[in-house]
Parts: C-alpha cells; structure tokens; sequence
C-alpha cells in the first residue's frame, strides 16, 4: 500500500500527457519551450518547498500510502511527481483556456472594429458611420434583396 499515492500521480501525469497528445497542448505544440516552462516550474516549487521546510513551516506528512522515499530532509519523492504533475496540468489548461477564448472571440459578434481587415476580415467603408459588421467584414450600403 505505500506506494498508493505515487501510483495516483502517475496515472494522472499519464491523463495529462494523453490530453497534451490529443489537443497538442503543451509539449505537443513545443517540446523545447514546454521542457524549459515544466522544469523552472518544478524547480520554483521545490526551492519554495526546501525554503518551507528550512523555517520549520512544511513537514512531511506520515501516511501509509507513500513509499517513504526521502530526495530530501522532510521532502518525499511524491512531492516532486505532484509538482510537475501541478506545473504540467497548469500549462495544459493555460492553453486549453487560451484556445477556448480566442475561438468564442470571434463568435461573439458585436462590432468587429478595425481589427477585422487585420485577421484577413474585408473591410469597406467606415464603421463608425453606421457600417454594418459581421465578422470582420463591412458593408457600407444596404443588402441585396432588402430595403433600406
């Protein structure tokens, strides 16, 4: 039973690598950025970890369902899969949220403003002079088979 608690890490750290796979989220998109990201995020966790436990504030905790494996004094070998377990699941969702907001952007409709001729919108004519906008492109005059 000790070994419990790393077993659930992995099978998560598992999960997120499938999702990064299928969604080419993090290490999909950019294995050389995602290594560099993953690896300062664990090692800015682990020095937060290692300052705690030098001020007497982080202890380990005593549970039958880790191995009790030391890396070091008061910090198990779990806490190192948790926080890249941590970091990989933040990058995943960072891009996944990113993603989910720039593809409602555009859906949202409203006014498409200047910025519609930029995203490859056409544009003609002037918005702010009663144009009427539909995802980035403009039309000044009245619409075929409609009146005015």
């Amino acid at each position: 039973m000790g070994i419990l608690y790393l077993l659930g890490l992995l099978v998560a750290l598992t999960g997120m690598v499938m999702l990064d796979r299928r969604f080419r989220l993090f290490f999909w998109q950019d294995a050389r950025r995602a290594a560099i990201v993953l690896v300062v995020g664990v090692l800015f966790f682990l020095a937060w970890d290692v300052s705690g436990i030098t001020a007497g504030i982080f202890f380990r905790g005593e549970t039958s369902f880790m191995t009790g494996i030391l890396v070091a004094t008061e910090l198990p070998l779990e806490e190192v899969f948790f926080l890249t377990l941590l970091c990989y699941l933040t990058m995943n969702l960072f891009e996944a949220v990113a993603r989910m907001l720039a593809h409602a952007r555009p859906m949202s409709g409203g006014n498409a403003g200047a910025g519609g001729a930029a995203r490859g919108g056409v544009s003609s004519g002037d918005e702010s002079s009663g144009g009427v906008s539909s995802g980035g492109v403009t039309s000044t005059g009245p619409r075929p088979g409609r009146r005015p």
